[in-house]
């Protein structure tokens, strides 16, 4: 598991991320991550968007349901 102090940054507060976490996560200095609740009262940290998914998911949905609408359109 790893720790993180909560620091002033500005007039704001955050944490830095070490390398380890940095490595874990996927992400580089100026990436944006994502702070979800997690079932069970929890958060987590994720870099990738949770509302980029739901749209993805949606957009699956429409082409699945409507193939031969689309596949007519793109003649």
């Amino acid at each position: 598991m790893l720790s993180f102090k909560v620091t002033t940054v500005g007039a704001s507060s955050g944490f830095i991320l070490t390398r380890e976490a940095m490595a874990r996560l996927g992400v580089r200095r100026g990436d944006k991550v994502y702070l979800t609740e997690a079932p069970g009262g929890g958060y987590r940290l994720t870099p990738y968007d949770p509302d980029f998914g739901r749209q993805m998911a949606l957009a699956e949905d429409i082409m699945h349901d409507d193939r031969e609408v689309l596949r007519a359109l793109a003649k």
